[in-house]
């Protein structure tokens, strides 16, 4: 959006707004609030707040999240096991836990949905990509819109509710050391 607008637009959106501050009580409202560019209600973008450090917040809910797998699928003890000397049955028997915990974790916090509704193996045609949820793969050329078979549906959180932790809680410590009497 320019900072200006031509004498033609300004004169025609006059012309409109008369009429529309007329017989529309709310949009005369909203053209009122308007008037004041320090209004409180404008769309304004926030700024961060510079007392909340945005890393460390990242950080703590990223340690969260791997506490909350580590304690119901145990999956830092699986990552951090060398499963090379273990047969394959012992380690599938191992991945079935730790899946069934870390989805059952996972299941309990987040809202997790696919990015695309068709089924993997269905023919799309894309007629604008976001690069942030669509990754095109194969003889990629051109633009838009492309064709193709749709390999993975991709997974987006819509929410995420972590567990408010105590505020001496250690984060880092993802579990604790066991130790038997």
């Amino acid at each position: 959006m320019t900072d200006s607008l031509p004498l033609a637009t300004r004169i025609w959106f006059a012309w409109i707004c008369f009429f529309r501050v007329l017989f529309d009580g709310e949009f005369a409202a909203r053209a009122f609030r308007a008037r004041d560019p320090n209004d409180v209600d404008s769309e304004e973008p926030k700024l961060p707040d510079p007392n909340v450090d945005e890393a460390a917040l990242a950080r703590n809910g990223a340690l969260q999240l791997l506490g909350l797998l580590q304690r119901e699928g145990r999956l830092v003890d699986f990552i951090q096991q060398d499963i090379a000397t273990f047969d394959d049955a012992d380690v599938a028997a191992a991945a079935r836990v730790v899946h069934d915990g870390c989805r059952r974790a996972v299941g309990s916090h987040a809202d997790i949905q696919p990015v695309r509704a068709e089924e993997e193996g269905t023919s799309i045609t894309l007629e604008k990509v976001d690069a942030d949820a669509i990754k095109l793969t194969g003889n990629v050329s051109g633009s838009a819109p492309y064709s193709g078979t749709l390999r993975h549906r991709g997974w987006r959180a819509a929410d995420l509710s972590l567990p408010r932790a105590m505020e001496d809680h250690d984060l880092t410590i993802l579990a604790p050391a066991e130790v038997e009497l």
